[in-house]
């Protein structure tokens, strides 16, 4: 409350700035400070009448374009994630929150005036034309992207299911900027699956179950609740829970994911802002107690956000090994605020932090085990993974200059995943030395009987 009546206080000066002209302070008075708001708003008045009155096209300009216009570029500055959306672009979000809407489905970062992947989403136009994470876009539908923001490039990317977007796409194996051309569809996925990319859930012969988790959406720990129920009634003894290329979602959902297979107390996440009010520090509520099992955590560069949080407080608590590449570091927390004319501000209000209060912002979080992999070994998980399988292989494997298409086209075929091998392999090691220590525990028991 204390804020809304303070912002309402500037804008009442600055309306009698424009209307009356008069003066809070003078601006040349000694002793002034640099920092004063009021001396700030009248400066800014000043440009404002200055802009609408001697601009060369200023009669089609209204106080409104100006002073919305001034928000987006005030926004602008602070980071990568802040911005002003006017009214439109917040009834996407909105619809964004309800799982769905138009789009090539992309989730996109802006890193030192580039636009970045962050990760393609599962079943979508972007994931099945071969868009990885890490891939830079350059263009989209031939506007240059260093100077948009992240919201901006996201509206040009969204739009109506049916309709065309050209993207021009850099990539460290590309000579040149590739151009891919998408059609939009309606973005609706889900978001656990099990190996072979559908929602079966097999377990195999050494009964280490594989869960992947695409994003967190509103029905994700649902999903996973119902997934782990399946592989613990066929005998699962430790999972292989894989967060690559997840770009993140919803804090309540990684925070009930995470509640799955901790012991009641456990801190799950926290966050630290300016306003206590913005600031929160989650406990397990004990829900996974009875869930004993080992857990190896699949990450990589495109693991962001929810993901990270997950990752990095099963890391912690010492309740995981996690396993990949550094993840993509993207640990601040977006709050929206709405304003009374229907528009709103997404601002960046605090930071996440681990269990061991270490910082995931911009900082991703490091594996136990570090096993890299290649550009071509990426593409190839991600291809073994789209519709119709290798039926389809030639056609997706187009889209790479002919020299490389046998390289990515014999990794598909033989269907290696080294971080995917490294966890089962460290699984089948933990249980070969609980069930060791357990025949010595025995043994000794019988002993001495």
């Amino acid at each position: 409350m204390k804020k809304r009546v303070t912002y309402g206080i500037y804008f009442a000066a600055l309306t009698a700035f424009l209307l009356t002209g008069f003066r809070i302070f003078d601006a040349n008075a000694a002793g002034a400070k640099d920092d004063d708001a009021y001396q700030q708003l009248e400066l800014f008045a000043r440009v404002l009448e200055r802009v609408r009155r001697d601009y060369v096209d200023g009669e089609k300009l209204s106080y409104k374009d100006l002073v919305q216009g001034a928000m987006k570029g005030m926004l602008n500055t602070l980071d990568p994630h802040s911005e002003y959306m006017e009214l439109t672009k917040y009834e996407e979000l909105k619809q964004d929150t309800e799982g769905t809407y138009g789009g090539v489905g992309l989730q996109v970062g802006a890193r030192e005036n580039t636009l970045v992947v962050i990760a393609p989403m599962e079943d979508t136009p972007a994931f099945e034309a071969g868009i990885m994470a890490g891939d830079k876009i350059v263009q989209i539908d031939g506007k240059p992207t260093d100077k948009l923001t992240q919201g901006d490039a996201i509206k040009l990317l969204r739009g109506e299911a049916g309709s065309k977007v050209v993207l021009s796409v850099s990539r460290p194996s590309f000579p040149e900027p590739r151009e891919f051309t998408l059609a939009r569809a309606d973005i609706r996925v889900f978001s656990v699956k099990d190996s072979n990319n559908r929602r079966e859930f097999p377990l195999g012969s050494e009964k280490i179950g594989y869960l992947r988790i695409t994003q967190f959406g509103e029905k994700t720990a649902d999903e996973l609740e119902n997934a782990l129920k399946s592989l613990e009634s066929k005998g699962m003894t430790s999972l292989i829970l894989d967060l690559r290329g997840n770009p993140g979602g919803l804090l309540d959902q990684a925070i009930a994911v995470c509640d799955m297979f901790l012991e009641k107390g456990q801190r799950i996440v926290s966050t630290e802002a300016r306003s206590p009010t913005n600031e929160i520090d989650k406990h397990a509520s004990g829900a996974g107690s009875s869930r004993k099992f080992p857990i190896a955590v699949l990450v990589n560069g495109g693991s962001a956000s929810a993901s990270e949080i997950v990752a990095g407080c099963l890391q912690d608590l010492k309740r995981a090994v996690v396993i990949g590449e550094q993840s993509f570091g993207k640990g601040s927390v977006q709050s929206i605020l709405p304003l009374n004319d229907g528009s709103a501000l997404r601002l960046t209000t605090a930071k996440y932090y681990t269990p061991s209060h270490k910082v995931i912002h911009e900082k991703g979080i490091t594996p136990d085990i570090i096993v890299p992999m290649t550009d071509d070994e990426e593409t190839a998980i991600y291809m073994r993974r789209l519709p119709g399988g290798l039926t389809n292989l030639d056609d997706a494997l187009r889209v790479f200059e002919p020299e490389r298409r046998s390289i990515v086209r014999d990794l598909v075929v033989q269907g290696r995943d080294a971080q995917l091998e490294r966890g089962m392999d460290l699984l089948k090691g933990i249980h070969l030395f609980t069930k060791r220590e357990q025949s010595r525990t025995d043994k000794k028991r019988a002993d001495a009987q």
